[in-house]
């Protein structure tokens, strides 16, 4: 049997069981991971209240983790059993001790990342990736505005985007999360976004920023607008306040004929060779030590409700990594 962390109905994290269920064999194109390390994301949690939609239930939770190969179905080239592997943003299932997956999502771990610091960064340091160097082409001299630069995806982005040559303004929501934002590249730190937009304008010298990196949703997605330069990029990627919800378009041209995207890790990902190639530029801004991974929270697979508890409260920086 497999330990697994399953949800039967949607809720807050009292709905998470740790149960037994039976240990899966991988069918043709599959593979089975034994997992060392399990990472926690927000994205976990939309799952667990049914914002985002489930296939069926009862279902385990998690969409990133790192292990070791232990079996393989018909067809599989892209692993081998005994490979140490790492993934991100696949179907859900990684709150186990074992679980299947799809084998071309799989990637192999380089030898200097050990398990603990692969399922802290695939999701978050991917998603970092793709935003940083495709959804816009952050440009040495370029000034960006992130939001939640303390969190996972933050503190990776506050990092990279510094080796990158560009200038961080971090909003965070404490003065201790402000600290570590600045810690981690973020050149500029403004705590909560009252007064935002006008500290956007000071920094910059009214000319505003190229692009906002929004990760809160409904809360703050005008303000943001308001925080873009002419022909800005406004990148709405999380929904931690909640969804936004419906956008008059007309808005986008009266404030300087800005751009809109909702990107996601899987669509970035979806080809074999793009989730290469974006692994490929995350594990090596991390072994170059461009980039340091912050676990700052461990909980075990089986105190996984636990673990949700404190990132929905707002007490978790960096990464939260479960252990099995």
């Amino acid at each position: 049997m497999t330990k697994a962390v399953r949800i039967h109905s949607h809720g807050g994290p009292e709905v998470m069981r740790f149960e037994d269920v039976p240990t899966p064999e991988p069918g043709p194109g599959e593979a089975r991971v034994r997992h060392e390390a399990i990472g926690v994301n927000f994205i976990d949690v939309y799952f667990r209240t049914g914002l985002y939609k489930i296939p069926s239930l009862p279902a385990v939770l998690g969409q990133e983790g790192a292990g070791v190969v232990t079996a393989i179905g018909p067809g599989v080239t892209e692993v081998a059993v005994g490979d140490r592997v790492a993934y991100a943003a696949g179907p859900i299932g990684a709150y186990a001790t074992e679980r299947v997956i799809a084998a071309n999502r799989l990637v192999k771990l380089p030898d200097a990342i050990d398990f603990k610091t692969a399922a802290a960064m695939m999701l978050k340091g991917m998603t970092a990736q793709y935003l940083l160097r495709r959804t816009y082409r952050v440009k040495p001299g370029d000034t960006i505005l992130v939001y939640a630069a303390a969190g996972g995806v933050g503190l990776i982005m506050c990092q990279w985007a510094k080796h990158l040559g560009a200038h961080v303004i971090g909003v965070v929501s404490t003065e201790e999360k402000a600290q570590l934002a600045r810690a981690h590249g973020a050149e500029h730190v403004v705590v909560g976004y009252k007064n935002l937009v006008e500290e956007v304008k000071r920094i910059t010298n009214g000319a505003m920023v190229p692009v906002v990196y929004d990760s809160v949703g409904k809360d703050t997605f005008y303000t943001s607008l308001d925080c873009l330069a002419p022909l800005g990029m406004m990148v709405s990627y999380g929904n931690s306040s909640g969804p936004v919800g419906a956008v008059d378009v007309s808005l986008l041209g009266a404030k300087g004929s800005l751009f809109l995207t909702r990107p996601s890790l899987v669509t970035y990902t979806a080809k074999r060779s793009d989730l290469e190639a974006t692994a490929r530029d995350l594990f090596d801004v991390v072994m170059s030590g461009a980039v340091k991974i912050e676990i700052n929270q461990t909980f075990p697979l089986a105190e996984a409700a636990a673990a949700h508890t404190a990132l929905e409260s707002r007490k978790t920086t960096g990464a939260t990594v479960l252990l099995p």
